[in-house]
């Protein structure tokens, strides 16, 4: 593999290096227990004793699943020397092991793990297509999460999602076409609206708005909105824009192939 490629650019590993915090634990706390749900729901009728977390952040998702006893042997790599000692200090029962990995080379032999789940990480990569290549080397079968930030004038607001890491940007087809471009076959897939648990969350603890009648009506109305946009774009287009998040299982059954 390239030298100037294969391992996280320098500002990126500083970047995540003293993310994770106990400051945000509760924010994160909730945020892994709705994308936890995600990947039982994609994964539902199929067993997988050994799973590894690739891009395990401060161990919220990976508790959370723990926590659902659906996975007996979990692993995690991570490249945030904060992720890893937020992770260690949770004294997870059924994580095997914790590893600090480059963010393309996964340190584990080909077709190791049953499972390995990839959850709003691929938004933060450099070069998508060397991970993707990498968790087909080493599971049978992958899931994935990503955030659907794409919308008209998206480009307006780069510093934005630059701000929370955001260096890729999908929709569910882009998305699709890029797993479905390096040989990966869709097996089942979900769409999902941001929680209202999540919204208050956000409004009220992270952003400091003051809670009202106003504020809790506009949460409550929101499947009644969402409701009447689908009506209103009609199904393929809200699937493709009306949602926040997308997660599928997937198969990795080949490789990039073109002309």
């Amino acid at each position: 593999m390239n030298q100037t490629i294969d391992k996280v650019g320098k500002t990126l590993q500083a970047a995540y290096d003293e993310m994770y915090t106990d400051d945000i634990s509760e924010w994160r706390e909730l945020g892994g227990q709705h994308k936890a749900r995600n990947i039982l729901s994609v994964c539902d009728g199929k067993t997988f004793q050994k799973v590894l977390e690739c891009g395990a952040g401060e161990g919220s998702i990976i508790k959370a699943l723990d926590q659902s006893g659906s996975f007996p042997e979990l692993y995690a790599v991570e490249i945030s020397n904060s992720g890893i000692a937020q992770i260690q200090k949770r004294n997870i029962a059924g994580l095997a092991e914790v590893k600090k990995f480059d963010g393309y080379e996964i340190p584990y032999p080909d077709k190791m793990f049953d499972m390995v789940y990839c959850s709003h990480v691929i938004e933060h990569v450099e070069h998508p297509r060397l991970l993707l290549r990498e968790l087909g080397r080493v599971a049978r079968y992958q899931v994935f999460e990503i955030p659907l930030d794409y919308s008209i004038g998206a480009d307006r607001n780069v510093q934005q999602f630059l701000s929370y890491g955001h260096i890729n940007m999908y929709t569910p087809t882009l998305f699709r076409f890029l797993l479905k471009s390096e040989g990966y076959d869709v097996l089942s897939e979900r769409l999902t609206s941001t929680a209202p648990d999540v919204i208050r969350f956000n409004w009220y603890q992270n952003m400091g708005r003051r809670k009202s009648i106003l504020s809790e009506l506009k949460i409550l109305a929101l499947p009644l909105r969402n409701a009447l946009r689908k009506i209103l774009y009609g199904n393929r287009r809200y699937a493709e824009y009306g949602y926040s998040a997308y997660t599928c299982l997937a198969k990795c059954g080949g490789e990039l192939k073109i002309f």
